[in-house]
C-alpha cells in the first residue's frame, strides 16, 4: 500500500497545514444551505453503503431527488454533482460489490448521471451505467445528460460496428433519446444521433405536424455537407416526411433535386387538388425539364391539357411581359442607350462613329441581350414603309458570318413567344444568303428555348436542314435543335444528329456543334448510345484536328451527358484514358468537372486544384477546364463559393498563363448574376492585365457576374474600359458584350442556374453556361472569329428573376409582399424571421441574388412555400377584413 502522503517526514507539515486551512476556508465560503446540502449528501453516500436495504433505498431516493431538482446556471455544474464528485470512486467501488437488485439499478442510474462530470475522456461510463440501470425515463435527468449520452452512443456504436457486436440495447436507448429530443424542439440533435447510428428511418415515426418542417429543413441543409451516398439517403427521408404531411411542393423539390422521376410522379398521384397540381407544374417548368403527364397523374383530359401547357412553359412570355409593363420598361433600348458614350471623354466617342463590321456585330449582341423577350427593339423589329423593312438594313450592316448572329438576334428579342417569333423569322428563309438562313435556323431554336410544344415546330423546320451541303447552314440547324430541345432526350433528334458524328466527310466545326447539341439534348441522362457516338468521333480525329480550338467542344459534349451524375461517369472516364495524349487529360478534366458539377464535393475540388498547381509547358490545355471545374463543383453552396474564390485568388498569383486565362471565367461562374464586391474588384484589376486574353476573359466575366442586374458600378467600369480599349477592336468587342449582359433583359433576367432559394440547379441552364465558358477558354479562336454565335448558348440560362402571383384562374393578381435578404434559419430556436432588411412592394416584383419574398397579407395562402417565379394564391377562408 502506498504510504499516506500526509504521514511523511516533518518537511511536509507546512503544506498540510495550509491545505487544512484552505479546506476550512472553502467550508466557510459555502453558504449555510450549501453546507447543509453538502453534509446531507455525504450522509446519503454513507447510508447507501448501509447494510439495511430499507435505509439504502431511502438514501438513493433522496440523492436522486436532490440531483433532479437542482437547477444550475448555464456556466456552473449543479451543486449536488459538485459535492458528490469526491465520492464518485467510492460509490463505483461499492456498486461492484452489490448483489443484483432494484437498488443496484437505482445506484447505476445515479452513477450514470455523476459520470456526466466525472468520467475520464473516452471511458463512456455514463452510457455503461445507463445500460446497467433501470429502464426508466431518461429525460427527467435533464437535457445536458441526454446530449452527453447521445455523444457516447455514437462512439460506442462505431466501436461495436467495427467489432460486429450486437447493438440492440443501444437502439432501445436511441429510441428514447430521439423521442425526447423531438418533444423538446431539438430536432437537429435527434437527426445527428440517427445519422451516427445509421437509422434515419426512425425519424418518420417521431416527427409530427409541429416539428416536421424544421426537421426537414435541417435534413435538406445538411445533405449538402454529407458524403455520398448518405446525402441521398437523408433527402429520401425528408421526401418521405414531406409526403406524409402532404407538403407536396417541398417533396417535389426534393424529387427534382434527386432527379428521381418516379418520385415526381408519386407527388402528382398522391395529391388530388387540381390547383396544387398547377403549382407543381410551374415548379417543373421553372426547373426546365421535359415531363409528360399521364392518366394516373391527371385523370381528366381537359385538366391534363391545362397542366401540360404550364409545364410546357407556354405562359412564360405572357408573364414576363406583364412584369415588364408593371415595371414600365417596355420602351425598346438601342445599343447607344447602353454604351452611354456621352458620359466619356472626347477621344473615345470620336472613334466610335466609324461603322466597322466588328462594332456592328457587338451592337447586334447588345441589342439582342438588352431587349431579350420584349418583342420589340430599334434595330431588328422596326416596321417601315417599304416592304423590305429596315431590319434587313441592319442585317446587311454585318459581314458574312456576322449576318448569322444578326438574323438570330431577332429571335432573341422575340424570346419565348413561339408564334410571333416563327412568323417574323419566316421572311429570312426566302433569302438566298446562306449565313442569313443559318441565323434564321438558329433563331428557330432560340425562340423555342425552354418552351415545349406538342407539334414540335422546331424539329419540323430544322430537321431538313441538318444534312444540307453548306456547313454554316448545318451548324445553324444543329445548334438550333440543341437549344430548342435541351434536356428533352428526344429520340428523333438523336437519330438525326448521331450519324453526323461518324461521317468522315463532315467538317470539324459541324461535328463539334453536333456533339454539343447532343450533349444538351441528353444533358445528365448518361445515355450510352450518344456517349458511344461522341467517343468514336473523338477517336477518329487526326493529329492536326486535335490541335484545333473547336475540338475542345467534343469532350464537353460528352461531359454534359453526365452533368451532376457523379459516379456514373467512371466507365466513360476510363475509356477517355485511351485517347490521343493531346486530348486525354483535357477530356479527363472536362468529364470530372461536369460529373461533379453542383455537388460541392470537396475531394473533387482538391483533385482539380492539384492539376492546376502543376507548372507545365505551353502546349498543355487541360488546366483551363480544371479551373472551370473548381467553380462548377464548388458553386453548390455559399461556403464552397467563398472558399473557391479564395483558392482561385491563389491560382492567379502563382499559376501559369493558361490558368490565369481561365480564373476570371471561373469567378464569373461562381458569382453569376450576383455581383460580389470582392470578385468585382478582382475582375476589374484583371481587366487591365498585360495579357490580352486574361483581360478579355475578365471583361466577359464582369458581364456575367452583373448579368441582368443593371449594376451601376460594373456599368461604370465597363464604360471606362470602353474608352481605355478604344483602339483594340477585340477587347472593345468583349467590353460591348459585357455591357449587353449587365443590362440583360433591361435588368429583368438572370443567368443564375440555381433557383428555389438556391436549392435546385437547372441542368439545361448550367449546360448552356458551361458551353459558353468552355468556348471562352479560347476567345481569340472561337468567339472573336466566326463562331461568335456560341454566345447564344446563354439563352438556356436566361430566366426572369421575378415573383409573379396569380389567382386560381392563373390571371396576375397584385398583392403586397416583403422582399429582403434571405436569412439562414436552420436549427434556430423558435420561429426566427427568414428575411432581414425588407421592403414592401406589390407583385409582380424582381428578386435579386440572395433575396427572399414573403406575403405581407393574410388574405391569401400561397400554394408554394418558396415565393419565386409563378406562385398561385388561393383565398384564405379564415381571413376577416378589419374594419
Amino acid at each position: 500500500m502506498a504510504p499516506d502522503p500526509n504521514a511523511s517526514g516533518s518537511g511536509t507539515v507546512p503544506p498540510k497545514d495550509t491545505k487544512k486551512k484552505k479546506d476550512e476556508k472553502k467550508e466557510e465560503d459555502l453558504s449555510d444551505e450549501d453546507l447543509a446540502l453538502k453534509q446531507q449528501l455525504e450522509l446519503y453516500v454513507e447510508r447507501v453503503q448501509d447494510l439495511d436495504p430499507g435505509l439504502q433505498k431511502v438514501a438513493l431516493e433522496s440523492m436522486r431527488q436532490e440531483i433532479r431538482t437542482s437547477t444550475s446556471s448555464m456556466t456552473s455544474v449543479p451543486k449536488p454533482l459538485k459535492f458528490l464528485r469526491p465520492h464518485y470512486g467510492t460509490l463505483k467501488a461499492y456498486y461492484e460489490t452489490m448483489q443484483d437488485s432494484d437498488l443496484k439499478k437505482y445506484l447505476a442510474d445515479i452513477l450514470s448521471v455523476l459520470a456526466l462530470t466525472m468520467s475520464a475522456e473516452g471511458e463512456r461510463e455514463s452510457l455503461k451505467y445507463r445500460l446497467l440501470g433501470s429502464e426508466g425515463d431518461i429525460g427527467s435527468w435533464g437535457h445536458e445528460y441526454v446530449r452527453n449520452l447521445a455523444g457516447e452512443i455514437a462512439q460506442e456504436y462505431a466501436k461495436r460496428q467495427s467489432e460486429e457486436a450486437s447493438i440492440d440495447d443501444l437502439m432501445e436507448l436511441v429510441q428514447q433519446i430521439v423521442a425526447f429530443h423531438m418533444k423538446h424542439n431539438a430536432e437537429p440533435e435527434a437527426v445527428d444521433l440517427l445519422m451516427e447510428v445509421e437509422d434515419l428511418d426512425l425519424l418518420i415515426e417521431h416527427v409530427d405536424s409541429t416539428n416536421f418542417r424544421r426537421t426537414c429543413l435541417y435534413l435538406t441543409s445538411s445533405a449538402r455537407y454529407l458524403p455520398g451516398p448518405d446525402d441521398m439517403l437523408v433527402l429520401d427521408i425528408a421526401y418521405m416526411i414531406y409526403l406524409k404531411f402532404e407538403e407536396y411542393p417541398n417533396a417535389l423539390q426534393i424529387a427534382l433535386f434527386l432527379d428521381n422521376m418516379q418520385y415526381v410522379k408519386q407527388v402528382f398521384t398522391s395529391c388530388d387538388d387540381l390547383l396544387r397540381k398547377k403549382q407543381f407544374c410551374y415548379i417543373l417548368a421553372r426547373h426546365g425539364i421535359t415531363f409528360e403527364l399521364d392518366d394516373e397523374m391527371a385523370a381528366d383530359d381537359d385538366d391534363r391539357e391545362a397542366l401540360q401547357e404550364i409545364i410546357n412553359n407556354n405562359r412564360l412570355s405572357e408573364g414576363y411581359l406583364t412584369l415588364a409593363r408593371d415595371i414600365e420598361v417596355m420602351e425598346p433600348k438601342s445599343p447607344e442607350d447602353i454604351y452611354k458614350a456621352h458620359l466619356l471623354d472626347g477621344r473615345a466617342s470620336a472613334g466610335a462613329s466609324v461603322d466597322s463590321a466588328r462594332q456592328n456585330l457587338a451592337a447586334t449582341f447588345v441589342n439582342a441581350f438588352v431587349n431579350a423577350g420584349f418583342g420589340q427593339d430599334k434595330l431588328m423589329t422596326v416596321p417601315s414603309d417599304n416592304t423590305s423593312g429596315s431590319s434587313s438594313n441592319w442585317l446587311f450592316k454585318n459581314k458574312e458570318h456576322g449576318k448569322t448572329s444578326a438574323a438570330a438576334s431577332l429571335s432573341m428579342i422575340l424570346l419565348w413567344d413561339v408564334d410571333a417569333g416563327l412568323a417574323q423569322i419566316d421572311k429570312y428563309f426566302h433569302l438566298s444568303d446562306s449565313h442569313i438562313i443559318a441565323g434564321a435556323l438558329l433563331g428557330v431554336g432560340i425562340v423555342n428555348c425552354g418552351i415545349k410544344n406538342d407539334c414540335d415546330p422546331a424539329l419540323a423546320l430544322l430537321g431538313d436542314y441538318v444534312d444540307k451541303e453548306d456547313p454554316s447552314i448545318r451548324i445553324g440547324a444543329i445548334m438550333g435543335l440543341g437549344i430548342a430541345y435541351a434536356g428533352a432526350q428526344n429520340e428523333q433528334i438523336r437519330n438525326k444528329l448521331a450519324p453526323i458524328l461518324n461521317d468522315a466527310k463532315a467538317p470539324l466545326d459541324v461535328i463539334a456543334f453536333t456533339a454539343i447539341s447532343l450533349g444538351l439534348v441528353y444533358v445528365g441522362s448518361c445515355n450510352e448510345e450518344v456517349a458511344q457516338a461522341i467517343i468514336f468521333a473523338l477517336m477518329d480525329r487526326s493529329e492536326s484536328e486535335l490541335g484545333e480550338p473547336l475540338t475542345r467542344l467534343l469532350p464537353l459534349g460528352l461531359g454534359l451527358l453526365y452533368l451532376g451524375k457523379q459516379e456514373s461517369v467512371e466507365a466513360t472516364a476510363e475509356v477517355s484514358k485511351t485517347f490521343n495524349e493531346k486530348i486525354r487529360k483535357y477530356c479527363d478534366m472536362t468529364l470530372l468537372s461536369c460529373a461533379y458539377a453542383g455537388t460541392g464535393n470537396v475531394l473533387k475540388v482538391q483533385n482539380l486544384l492539384g492539376h492546376c498547381s502543376q507548372h507545365l509547358d505551353k502546349g498543355e490545355s487541360h488546366q483551363g477546364p480544371a479551373v472551370l471545374g473548381i467553380a462548377m463543383v464548388a458553386m453548390a453552396e455559399e461556403l464552397g463559393v467563398e472558399m473557391a474564390i479564395r483558392s482561385l485568388e491563389h491560382l492567379l498569383q502563382y499559376g501559369e498563363q493558361n490558368i490565369r486565362r481561365a480564373v476570371p471565367l471561373a469567378l464569373g461562374l461562381l458569382c453569376i448574376s450576383n455581383p460580389k464586391v470582392n470578385v468585382m474588384d478582382t475582375l476589374s484589376r484583371l481587366s487591365h492585365d498585360t495579357d490580352s486574353e486574361v483581360a478579355m476573359a475578365a471583361v466577359i466575366s464582369l458581364g456575367l457576374i452583373g448579368a441582368g442586374t443593371n449594376n451601376a458600378r460594373i456599368a461604370g467600369m465597363l464604360r471606362n474600359l470602353s474608352s481605355y480599349y478604344y483602339k483594340d477592336a477585340s477587347l472593345l468587342f468583349c467590353v460591348r458584350i459585357a455591357q449587353g449582359l449587365v443590362h440583360l433583359g433591361k435588368g429583368l433576367l438572370t443567368l443564375n442556374p440555381y433557383h428555389s432559394e438556391r436549392f435546385l440547379l437547372s441542368p439545361t441552364a448550367l449546360a448552356g453556361l458551361v458551353t459558353m465558358l468552355h468556348a471562352c477558354l479560347d476567345l481569340k479562336a472561337i468567339i472573336l472569329t466566326k463562331y461568335h454565335y456560341v454566345l447564344y448558348f446563354l439563352v438556356l440560362a436566361m430566366q426572369p428573376r421575378m415573383l409573379m402571383t396569380v389567382d386560381e384562374n392563373l390571371k396576375p393578381l397584385s398583392v403586397p409582399v416583403r422582399v429582403g435578404q434571405a436569412v439562414d434559419v436552420v436549427g434556430q430556436a423558435g420561429r426566427p424571421k427568414t428575411i432581414t432588411g425588407f421592403q414592401t412592394h406589390s407583385t409582380p416584383v424582381l428578386l435579386a441574388a440572395g433575396d427572399r419574398a414573403e406575403l405581407a397579407t393574410e388574405k391569401y395562402i400561397p400554394l408554394s412555400p418558396i415565393l419565386e417565379g409563378f406562385v398561385i394564391l388561393k383565398e384564405n377562408p379564415e381571413y376577416r377584413e378589419e374594419h
